[in-house]
């Protein structure tokens, strides 16, 4: 598979760096932090075992976990497999992803404000490759003067942005990796992040209002209660998300309200779930809007599970109207967001921030990074 982003970028401008003044810029490594998804249809149940197998998301010791990662995978690959089938065997999740880092890279090269310093963009992603430990290589050999550790998940959970960290962490002791590093945990209403998504979701409301007034639900992947009773700040974070976009949106008396999508294995989950409110729009005739406000690249949950099966439910149920807003991806707003982001983060001076800098959670969540800082 191809690796772009894995040579160091020229300067972008002359304050960067003059090639003949033998001073050189300061580095800047961005790891963007994302999932990771199956290349080919023999990936598929290692890409499961990998994410089944994460003390994040099955919490239990070994050998328990292994065996029941190996039993997930296993009866999990062939309906997943179909799932891929449908995107053309494989999960777009890595081109996206290099689109969004190509985006930030060129952007963060072209501001006047990081004169003076070289910044290069990587992927790590959490279940597939390119994993930590060959970004982590690739870091090294890049010799950064600071790594800034991206998540491509706007809202901070134990079972993502955790789990991506620490085996981030991990793979840079492996190989080496001594430069200081920051993490940006979260930004669930951050500007950028909020402005691109009510830019993408207005002109599809406006289609929709021939079928009636449009409902928005706000889908997010769900998480099982028992995470977010443990400290977890997802769910909350999810909550400021949604209500930010819809203030966003300046419509008057706006319908709209939070759900939860990707419901896996017996255990009790947030709520409510995107099916059940799909089914109720039905019942109330409504048009409406699925908006992935915690993806920010498209994969299957938003390509297959919100377009096809959640398009199948709602003609099912009688839903007069169904959209699927896009994700933000490469949305100009979104990557200026990011943007925004990684400078405030290389000027600050905590190893851990958010978007505001300081803790944006209440107290009651311990799961939040900044809880032990």
């Amino acid at each position: 598979m191809s690796q772009p982003f894995s040579q160091p970028s020229a300067p972008t401008n002359a304050a960067a760096g003059n090639p003949t003044s033998g001073v050189r810029p300061r580095r800047v490594a961005v790891v963007l932090f994302n999932l990771g998804g199956p290349d080919a249809p023999e990936a598929v149940r290692p890409f499961l075992f990998n994410l089944f197998a994460d003390p994040a998301i099955i919490r239990l010791p070994n050998p328990f976990r292994f065996l029941i990662a190996s039993l997930i995978s296993g009866r999990r690959a062939k309906p997943a497999t179909a799932i891929y089938a449908q995107l053309g065997g494989k999960s777009p999740l890595l081109e996206n992803t290099e689109a969004q880092a190509a985006a930030l890279e060129a952007m963060l090269g072209a501001e006047p404000a990081t004169a003076g310093t070289e910044t290069k963009v990587f992927i790590a992603m959490r279940y597939w490759h390119p994993m930590s430990a060959e970004t982590a290589a690739k870091v090294k050999a890049y010799d950064p003067d600071l790594v800034v550790l991206l998540p491509l998940y706007p809202q901070f959970s134990t079972t993502t942005t955790a789990s991506s960290a620490k085996a981030w962490h991990e793979a840079a002791r492996t190989v080496g990796l001594t430069a200081p590093t920051k993490l940006l945990c979260c930004y669930p209403t951050q500007a950028g992040f909020i402005d691109g998504a009510a830019d993408l979701i207005r002109p599809l409301y406006e289609a929709a209002k021939a079928h009636g007034k449009p409902r928005v639900l706000f889908s997010a992947h769900g998480l099982p209660k028992k995470v977010v009773a443990s400290g977890d700040p997802y769910q909350w974070q999810c909550e400021r998300t949604a209500e930010s976009i819809a203030a966003a949106l300046g419509i008057d008396d706006l319908d709209w309200v939070n759900c939860y999508q990707s419901r896996v294995g017996p255990m009790e989950w947030i709520g409510p779930s995107t099916d059940a409110e799909i089914r109720r729009a039905g019942q109330d005739g409504v048009p409406i809007l699925v908006v992935p406000m915690a993806f920010v690249s498209e994969h299957s949950e938003t390509l297959v599970e919100i377009e096809v099966e959640y398009r199948h439910l709602a003609k099912e149920a009688g839903v007069p109207h169904f959209t699927r807003v896009p994700t933000v991806g490469v949305h100009p707003g979104f990557i200026d967001g990011l943007a925004r982001l990684v400078r405030q983060t290389v000027a600050g001076k905590a190893a851990i921030c958010s978007q505001k800098g300081d803790r944006i959670c209440p107290s009651n969540f311990s799961g939040c990074p900044q809880a032990r800082h």
